[in-house]
């Protein structure tokens, strides 16, 4: 494995993707970040903790909201920053800790756009995990005890809100295949396919590299 190799997971709701991303990181030797992301940007960038689990993943369209919460925030002293959107501060915070992080260790990231905060990062791989709306259904009923009804509205709106906050934030689009390097469909090749198939793209693109270092 190449130094610094990151692996950034985006995923739909109940497609197993936090899964996929711990039991990766675990066979890799390397931390996987999720909720962590956000304890890390708010040590960085000073900015409350809690204001980072109220924006995570959502994005966050009122001005009013952002007048009163932004007394809570301090931190990064530029004048453009001081009158940005609490919402927008807090992407940025994310935005640099993911990019600090990746500079730093080999590691998983789990949703957050990490794959857009490392697009220019030679040595990130993204992947996007998807599958059938009944699997992940059933998966979330079983989960969390639900009713098919409630598990199919939960993960509806968690999509929504992920495309949305993905979306507004980036020039691309969340789940078009193109916006990643590899797709994978967890309800096909189920979630120890899926890592296996995440570190085969990794072995490929090391001998990518090497080959294209030798030419």
């Amino acid at each position: 494995m190449a130094a610094n190799t990151i692996v950034t997971i985006a995923r739909q709701y109940g497609s197993g993707g936090r899964e996929i991303g711990l039991r990766l990181a675990e066979k890799m030797g390397v931390k996987c970040y999720d909720k962590e992301l956000l304890d890390r940007a708010a040590k960085d960038s000073g900015i409350c903790q809690e204001l980072f689990e109220h924006h995570d993943e959502k994005p966050t369209n009122s001005f009013l909201y952002s007048l009163v919460m932004d007394t809570y925030s301090f931190g990064y002293s530029s004048a453009a920053f001081t009158d940005m959107p609490i919402n927008h501060k807090v992407f940025l915070a994310q935005f640099d800790a993911i990019k600090k992080i990746a500079s730093e260790e080999s590691c998983v990231m789990v949703g957050r756009c990490a794959d857009y905060a490392l697009a220019d990062n030679p040595n990130a791989i993204s992947v996007y995990i998807h599958a059938d709306l009944d699997k992940r259904i059933d998966r979330i009923s079983r989960k969390y005890e639900l009713s098919a009804a409630t598990a199919k509205d939960r993960i509806q709106k968690t999509d929504k809100q992920r495309g949305s906050y993905y979306n507004y934030y980036t020039s691309k689009k969340w789940g078009d295949a193109d916006s990643y390097h590899l797709c994978l469909d967890s309800g096909i090749l189920g979630i120890e396919g899926c890592v296996e198939m995440i570190l085969k793209a990794i072995e490929v693109k090391d001998k990518q590299k090497i080959q294209e270092s030798k030419n």
